[in-house]
């Protein structure tokens, strides 16, 4: 049987996170939501390589303290709606990630990374019209906090969380 392949994630401050779970909650497709709003940052890792990118993961969030993300705008997504984040420290992160993953990539974590939090997606775009319109009518910028990544098995629908790597954390590795 073969390993589920790996996601990883930009780990929000649960207090942060709160805001874009109770709308995930409330504008998902049940039978679809199997995860709280997230932050996706790679898509699909092979697991085979699971030392190297746990090795990766694990020095990045080394040198990288919480990253302060400003939340700029809604996005209709044509049958879904997100939240907009910019953060020149979290793009760097990424592109440092990038890098130790390059021969690791599929095509979807190869395209330019648009950073954002689904609240909404694989609905009729009426329904994701309706809701962009009510969230960009409400929206107020906001900036919240990530306090490092988390990884994750992908298990054909569900994730099963498998590590997560917190900012600035030293962590001595086994001999």
């Amino acid at each position: 049987m073969s390993q589920p392949p790996l996601i990883v994630t930009a780990h929000v401050n649960d207090e942060d996170l709160q805001f874009f779970d109770a709308l995930r909650t409330r504008f998902f497709p049940p039978d679809r939501n199997f995860l709280r709003a997230h932050v996706t940052m790679f898509h699909k890792l092979p697991p085979e390589h699971r030392l190297q990118i746990d090795d990766a993961l694990l020095n990045a969030a080394q040198m990288t303290g919480p990253i302060e993300v400003e939340v700029t705008g809604v996005r209709n997504m044509g049958n879904g709606v997100s939240f907009v984040l910019e953060s020149e420290d979290l793009a760097r992160l990424r592109e440092n990630l990038r890098t130790a993953f390059k021969l690791r990539l599929g095509p979807q974590d190869l395209e330019p990374w648009r950073p954002h939090v689904t609240v909404q997606n694989k609905v009729h775009w009426q329904k994701a019209d309706a809701l962009y319109d009510m969230l960009s009518s409400e929206f107020v910028r906001r900036t919240i906090r990530l306090e490092g990544v988390d990884l994750w098995s992908y298990m054909q629908g569900p994730w099963r969380h498998e590590r997560f790597f917190r900012s600035g954390q030293r962590v001595d590795k086994p001999r």
